[in-house]
């Protein structure tokens, strides 16, 4: 066989071999299928790792919440118990601000009632009583009471508790407040007491 057989037959077989893979290409789609699996594998691999992470973070992440909110409630449980005592030491001391700046006209009244016993002088003694009055309105004044002003005034069942009823003196007078039996007073704008009244009629 001469060399241009040779070469011819080696074409041949290997043109064959080509036509061959071509019309069953089962090593080609081998090939294709692994690629597939191991693309898929570590695509399974990264999803795993990523959970195992995010799993990591999120563990981390609730320790810390967990942590902050027992503080919290730490503090606030501190709160409480701070807040409950100073409530019940303000309602064992809450008058005693008042009690105090009273203590004057106190001592001014024992003054009072030992020289009323030896006064002979009315006028002086009078005068005496209605400094001391006057001392304590200005002191109850200055912590928030008020006297009510109701003569005159429409009858009000909101500051108003009718006594009587009397006789109008004049047709102005008709519903509203001729006389005080008992003054209303008011605590920083509230009624602590309401006014005795007698309503004309």
């Amino acid at each position: 066989m001469s060399e241009q057989e040779k070469q011819k037959q080696q074409t041949n077989s290997s043109e064959e071999q080509v036509i061959l893979e071509n019309e069953n290409p089962t090593s080609n789609e081998n090939n294709i299928d692994n690629a597939d699996e191991i693309k898929s594998r570590i695509e399974t691999d990264i999803t795993d790792v990523n959970e195992k992470a995010a799993d990591k973070d999120w563990a981390s992440e609730l320790k810390i919440v967990e942590d902050k909110y027992l503080r919290l409630y730490a503090e606030f449980d501190n709160f409480k118990r701070r807040t409950a005592a100073e409530r019940l030491e303000l309602f064992k001391t809450a008058n005693q601000e008042t009690l105090v700046a009273l203590l004057p006209i106190l001592d001014d009244f024992e003054r009072a009632m030992k020289s009323i016993q030896t006064a002979s002088d009315i006028d002086a003694v009078k005068g005496g009583v209605e400094l001391v009055n006057g001392k304590l309105k200005n002191i109850l004044t200055q912590k928030g009471l008020k006297q009510m002003e109701s003569i005159g005034k429409e009858f009000d069942s909101e500051f108003h508790e009718a006594v009587t009823n009397i006789p109008a003196p004049t047709e102005e007078l008709k519903g509203k407040v001729v006389d005080v039996l008992e003054n209303g007073y008011f605590l920083n704008d509230k009624v602590v007491r309401f006014a005795k009244v007698v309503v004309g009629e």
